[in-house]
């Protein structure tokens, strides 16, 4: 196993991180901007307020993205695995 080898595996696991985690985390970010938008609009200083609608936002998203996400984990899957061989080199 080579250097390009390492870098080829944790390049690949980053980029595949990131698009799993950014659908979720733009949704939670979009959705507490709004609710800190509200907040100081109305001079509501309820620290709990955010978290319910981040919750949601991140169900609907997780829902919607589901099978989207398990086919990039397949894809990652499919290609660390059939690159296994050449990893015991």
């Amino acid at each position: 196993m080579t250097e390009d080898m390492v870098m080829s595996i944790g390049a690949e696991a980053i980029k595949t991180t990131i698009y799993l985690a950014g659908p979720l985390l733009f949704a939670a970010m979009a959705v507490g901007i709004v609710v800190s938008v509200l907040q100081a609009v109305t001079q509501i200083n309820e620290a709990t307020l955010t978290f319910i609608p981040k919750m949601i936002a991140i169900i609907i998203v997780l829902a919607i993205m589901a099978p989207w996400m398990l086919e990039v984990m397949k894809h990652y899957a499919a290609s660390v695995m059939t690159q296994a061989g050449e990893f015991v080199k």
